[in-house]
């Protein structure tokens, strides 16, 4: 065989490796950008469908590039196989590596999966203030592993979803409508009836109590040093604390001018001749 027999043997089958390699190459270039823009078109179709359900945007995100996620997943492996490479190993190998990030990663999974609980049952908004693990204060931002909590006194609370999600939340947001519970005390010696009429004088001159449910004021207990009301008005809530504070001071005020006692807790302390006893005793 010559110089030019023998290139052209190659030649042969370097043109058959082309051909039988070339289209497997053009066929996974295929999968990869068709089955691209069919990703992204499945992404775009559920994006438009969770936006008419009017659902959360931080839900329409993250389950979105989820998906979009997945299914990028399933389609490199298709081209992968399609180029004869064999993927049952990157399989493997992928859950392998998925099984060793979840352990890993154990408590950011926990806080993860709250977040994603509380994004789709929404226990809470932006703006509320609610009680959760130990902290109240108005919600600041909701993330998929933690809350953002703003205290009263201008602190800001970071708080992991798990520990949100696993004790009781309390939203005061939650409600249009709250009802302020006081006690207020008055002495033995004061007329209960003019008492009762002042605290009742003082909550219906409030424009911003409610008619509807009415307010309640009663006599709820004698206790050991004082006479007690209990004072129960229906307020608008984001009325709550200021209407508590303006009705708390007006009480002061109007028992001092009407001359009604607030008692304060007494002890009476007797005191005995220990002497004197022995001496009558003998």
């Amino acid at each position: 065989m010559d110089f030019n027999e023998l290139l052209q043997g190659d030649a042969q089958q370097w043109t058959e490796l082309a051909l039988r390699y070339g289209v497997q190459l053009l066929t996974a270039i295929a999968i990869f950008v068709i089955g691209r823009w069919a990703a992204k078109a499945v992404t775009g179709i559920l994006r438009k469908a969770m936006s008419k359900a009017k659902a959360d945007e931080m839900l329409v995100g993250f389950l979105s590039n989820i998906v979009y996620g997945l299914l990028l997943t399933f389609i490199v492996i298709a081209a992968l196989s399609q180029l004869g490479i064999e993927t049952t190993s990157l399989a493997a190998i992928l859950a392998a590596a998925g099984l060793a990030i979840g352990l890993a990663l154990q408590g950011s999974l926990s806080n993860f999966a709250a977040g994603v609980m509380i994004i789709i049952f929404r226990p809470f908004k932006k703006g509320d203030y609610v009680e959760a693990a130990g902290t109240a204060g108005s919600v600041n931002d909701i993330n998929i592993f933690t809350t953002t909590l703003k205290t009263p006194d201008n602190k800001t609370v970071i708080i992991p979803n798990s520990s949100v999600t696993g004790g009781n939340i309390t939203n005061y947001s939650a409600e249009s409508k709250r009802r302020i519970d006081m006690v207020f005390g008055i002495g033995y010696n004061d007329d209960i009836k003019k008492a009762k009429q002042v605290l009742e004088e003082i909550v219906a001159s409030d424009e911003r109590v409610l008619k509807d449910p009415a307010p309640v004021v009663a006599v709820s207990e004698l206790a050991d040093s004082s006479v007690n009301f209990v004072v129960r008005p229906w307020v608008k809530t984001a009325d709550f604390s200021v209407v508590r504070w303006d009705i708390t001071e007006k009480v002061k005020e109007s028992f001092d001018k009407e001359g009604i006692s607030i008692p304060f807790p007494q002890q009476d302390v007797h005191m005995h001749d220990v002497v004197a006893l022995k001496k009558a005793a003998a």
